[in-house]
């Protein structure tokens, strides 16, 4: 009897397509010769937000009623984005629930012990560091754009009419805004 394994597919933004992660998980799992039982997709929800935890509760909750014994996942950095305590946590949290962790990405999740923990740990920390710079320079094209008296955000008459979530650089933006409007 085969084992039965769960997939885990995360990407940060709608723009995003979890759809490259789900065919190489689908193509593990069967290298591996194990029976796919669930699967969770998240496409556009932050693991540096937070937004993801709700369905990592329910894959916990499911690892704990024995639904699967392996969660196959791309990269460790699409379970939590919070460093290496956080990252650590989960894979223990999985552990205790009889859960193997392996990520097609990272072949060392395999290993067990302290050599495990300790690549987990530099590798948490790299993904950590990797989400922070690439916020850093997002932070910086806007201050040039700003400085240069250019545009920040859609331009007007942008075909794109969704609603933006008021949180972050935006909502920055807007109170220095109107900070200086007012003044």
């Amino acid at each position: 009897m085969s084992s039965r394994c769960a997939l885990w597919a995360r990407v940060s933004t709608d723009e995003q397509e979890s759809g490259n992660q789900l065919t190489v998980l689908r193509a593990e799992a069967a290298r591996r010769g194990l029976d796919v039982t669930a699967v969770y997709v998240l496409d556009g929800l932050s693991a540096w937000t937070g937004a993801h935890r709700g369905q990592l509760s329910q894959a916990l909750d499911d690892a704990r009623a024995g639904r699967y014994q392996v969660l196959l996942v791309w990269a460790l950095d699409r379970l939590e984005r919070g460093g290496i305590e956080p990252t650590l946590r989960v894979m223990r949290q999985f552990r205790e629930r009889g859960v193997q962790l392996v990520s097609v990405q990272e072949p060392w999740t395999d290993a067990s012990g302290e050599m495990g923990e300790l690549l987990t740990a530099v590798m948490a920390w790299v993904a950590r560091m990797e989400s922070q710079r690439r916020s850093e320079r997002v932070r910086a094209g806007l201050a040039r754009r700003k400085a240069q008296g250019l545009p920040v955000g859609r331009r007007p008459g942008a075909k794109d009419t969704r609603t933006r979530k008021r949180s972050g650089y935006m909502a920055r933006w807007e109170r220095d805004r109107a900070g200086k409007v007012s003044a």
